[in-house]
């Protein structure tokens, strides 16, 4: 709405793209992430991580397609089980922290991301790894947009309690972010290549400590990990299909995305969001580290979209403080945009800077040739009382001579023609001889003229519109 209002279609079309794109890494990567909170709990399953990812995404699809009807029960326990039990953990790491029995993992471990050396923060390179720093880090900020496209679900009054929600889900992202990122500071948990163990897993290790309750409250610290990220994934097989169907009506997509199935699901995109959905996780060998840029730069692309567009709307409105607001917003959002955009470009971040202008000049041809459609169906003025047909002919499409092209024949009759033809198109001279035979001898058939017209380069559907033209080059001819 806010690029329609503020940037026309074309910044429409781009932020429906974006979140296009959002959807589809959202279930790779939560589905990604959920199987490496399970494989960090139960290592001896890293090597099946990328068939465990899609066999849940695979779960998710089934499930929808079923269209089981959003429960909210159902994302709301995983949803505290993980923010108490993080709780729990930031509580536990630091009374350990206090008394000093908080470990330190030792940062010469095989498999660790490397890390950078000392230097001076205003240096080039610092102030580079820094800025690669912030980017990496804003992956975790995606996801809040979720609040502003679900505005006019909310009840009355719906700004008010989106607001409400926004902040309680601003607040707790926040905790969330200092208390891990504290606790992995203190322990010096390093990320490591393959992605796992995470770094929640070695936080929550670390922070629990050893005894028999601690390692059983790890799973569950684990399971709680898990569950949210797998309900995130299946939130957007409901909200996926639905903003598609959208942009289809609009005729920026494939109508066939419009199509609900038989238990009223889209699903189409159901199936459309699983197949891109598990191709990124099949490229990406499940990975969380590679899916995450991709992740945030489409999520940030939003955002300043969204920040830039309020400027001219607040503007357009008189200004005020909120001007400065919306533009700090906006500019860090396409720094960000920018640094994720060169820095991870290798990485996987090309999907998108490349997609989106491709995918953009697609939906825009395809919109152009619906709008042609349209205008060839429009009744125009001299149309609005139909001429009388005067002759009213009928030919049968052949391609061989048996009982369905004679009960189609004898249909045919039924209409009462002015003439009744049968065509075939010769793609095998053997083949149309034998039709021709069997033509001849059929008495059901063989007092209707066949006519074989050759179709050398085998487009089938071409030759059948050539012969429709020829055939009704008169106005008052209806085939």
């Amino acid at each position: 709405v806010v690029a329609r209002e503020n940037f026309g279609a074309n910044g429409s079309l781009v932020a429906s793209i974006e979140l296009m794109f959002g959807y589809i890494i959202t279930v790779a990567i939560q589905s990604a992430a959920g199987v490496a909170a399970l494989v960090s709990a139960f290592p001896e399953l890293t090597e099946f991580k990328v068939q465990l990812t899609l066999g849940i995404i695979s779960v998710l699809t089934l499930i929808n397609l079923r269209g089981v009807k959003d429960a909210g029960i159902i994302f709301v326990i995983p949803s505290y089980l993980f923010i108490l039990s993080m709780v729990v953990g930031f509580i536990a790491g630091g009374i350990r922290a206090f008394n000093g029995t908080l470990p330190k993992y030792p940062s010469d471990s095989p498999g660790l991301l490397p890390l950078g050396e000392e230097q001076g923060l205003l240096t080039f390179a610092a102030i580079l790894m820094i800025l690669k720093a912030f980017a990496n880090g804003s992956a975790s900020l995606t996801g809040l947009e979720a609040v502003s496209d679900s505005v006019p679900q909310f009840k009355s009054p719906e700004y008010l309690n989106a607001r409400r929600t926004f902040n309680v889900m601003a607040f707790t992202l926040g905790a969330l972010v200092i208390g891990i990122g504290w606790l992995a500071y203190q322990t010096e948990a390093i990320p490591y290549q393959e992605g796992t163990p995470t770094v929640i897993s070695l936080v929550a290790q670390a922070a629990l400590g050893d005894s028999a309750i601690a390692n059983l409250f790890y799973f569950v610290v684990q399971a709680g990990t898990m569950l949210i990220l797998f309900a995130g994934a299946n939130t957007c097989y409901s909200a996926f299909p639905n903003m598609v169907n959208v942009v289809a009506k609009d005729g920026f997509l494939p109508k066939w995305l419009t199509a609900r199935g038989h238990r009223l699901a889209f699903s189409n995109g159901i199936f459309f969001i699983t197949l891109f959905a598990s191709l990124l996780v099949i490229s990406s060998g499940a990975s969380v580290t590679a899916l995450a840029a991709i992740y945030a730069l489409a999520g940030f692309i939003g955002f300043s979209i969204t920040g830039l567009g309020m400027v001219r709307k607040v503007k357009r409105e008189g200004g005020g403080p909120k001007v400065f607001l919306h533009s700090l917003s906006g500019a860090i959002s396409l720094v960000t945009v920018i640094v994720l955009a060169l820095t991870k470009f290798v990485e996987g971040t090309w999907v998108i800077v490349v997609g989106t202008p491709v995918v953009l000049l697609m939906m825009k041809r395809l919109n152009r040739q619906y709008r042609l459609e349209q205008q060839a169906l429009l009744v125009k003025k001299e149309q609005e009382r139909a001429l009388s047909i005067t002759r009213h002919d009928v030919t049968v499409l052949v391609d061989s001579v048996d009982l369905a092209v004679v009960a189609t024949i004898r249909y045919a009759r039924s209409l009462n023609p002015r003439s009744l033809h049968a065509v075939h198109f010769v793609l095998d001279d053997r083949r149309a001889e034998q039709i021709k035979n069997d033509w001849m001898s059929n008495h059901g058939v063989d007092d209707v003229p066949i006519e074989f017209i050759d179709c050398p380069d085998r487009r089938l559907p071409n030759a059948a519109l050539d012969y429709a033209i020829r055939a009704t080059q008169k106005q008052d001819v209806e085939l």
